[in-house]
């Protein structure tokens, strides 16, 4: 495989509106292009957007009105997939001949999951992960993804995934995305601490594998004027400060961390740095122990209604 440029993008979603929020990943996108990346990431929840110190108005045994509204108005800024947000996501990945993954809020029935899409240079999508474990109060809003939704896609530019923020600590997820033979890991973000960069190294250093985390920068003006947040702070203030970086398989930082400010991050992939790094440490081969430690993975669907009966298909004309 030939070197390739990649880049992360750290920018703030137009919160609950999907339509304004594309078309602004569009234009990172371009902006991403127009520096050679082959591969572009999209921070965690940015279509759709991060719901940044909401309560949704939840206490233990209670729910409020306005709690319920605030739901309304994160569920109505949600996208189907596929539907008509995700057939403009394909555009802007053809358009530019690049793979493209972003994480989205993905509406499901009554259910909201927080999503990462797959895109292809051809404008395919590939795919989705949905995140297993939502985190504290990210519960009260967003359902559990299962195994089905843990894909590895084996593309030109080397084997792609994604985990989606503290997912990350999770090592058994880590260990069946390495035995997927994932070498372009992918991280989309909402964790803006010192300790994200020595977590994103880790897993580098762990899987052999180059590391992509995309986080948001947000202010409290790139949310609605009536958003509740404690405090009541002005519209400049930070929300989300960003941190994006890109890691090598061997623990290096390939792209330099920025924060407080929009960018888009770039740096040189050699895919051959993967089999460099591998050559003394592989967790799934020859550094693995499966005569004392194995892993059990259940990718199957977990359908809340199952059925034997075949469908009954109905002629147009039978209404």
């Amino acid at each position: 495989m030939k070197p390739f440029t990649a880049a992360v993008v750290q920018t703030a979603s137009v919160a609950f509106d999907p339509r304004r929020t594309i078309e602004k990943l569009g234009d990172f996108t371009s902006k991403a292009a127009s520096k050679g990346a082959k591969l572009v990431v999209f921070p965690e929840a940015f279509v759709g957007g991060y719901p940044k110190g909401l309560d949704f108005g939840t206490r233990v045994g209670l729910r409020t009105s306005a709690g319920r509204d605030s739901f309304r108005v994160y569920y109505e800024g949600a996208i189907d997939v596929p539907g008509e947000h995700t057939l403009r996501l394909r555009e802007i990945a053809a358009a530019h001949t690049l793979h493209l993954i972003t994480g989205v809020i993905e509406r499901d029935h009554g259910t909201l999951y927080c999503t990462v899409l797959f895109f292809g240079p051809d404008g395919t999508l590939l795919g989705k992960h949905r995140k297993l474990m939502p985190t504290a109060a990210e519960r009260l809003v967003w359902g559990f993804g299962d195994g089905s939704t843990l894909p590895a896609y084996d593309t030109p530019l080397g084997t792609l995934g994604a985990i989606i923020c503290w997912e990350n600590y999770m090592p058994m997820l880590r260990m069946a995305m390495y035995a997927k033979g994932v070498t372009l890991y992918c991280a989309p973000t909402a964790d803006d601490r010192e300790t994200w960069l020595p977590t994103m190294r880790h897993i580098a250093l762990e899987g052999r594998c180059f590391v992509f985390s995309a986080c948001q920068f947000t202010r409290r003006r790139d949310y609605p004027a009536d958003y509740p947040i404690d405090g009541n702070p002005g519209p400049e203030t930070i929300l989300m400060r960003g941190g994006s970086c890109i890691i090598g398989p061997l623990g290096q930082i390939l792209a330099e961390r920025s924060f407080d400010q929009d960018a888009v991050l770039t740096a040189e992939i050699d895919p051959g740095e993967i089999a460099r790094g591998k050559f003394d440490f592989d967790v799934v081969g020859h550094y693995a122990r499966p005569d004392l430690f194995q892993l059990s993975v259940n990718e199957q669907v977990q359908a809340a209604v199952r059925s034997n009966q075949t469908p009954v298909v109905r002629h147009p004309n039978e209404g």
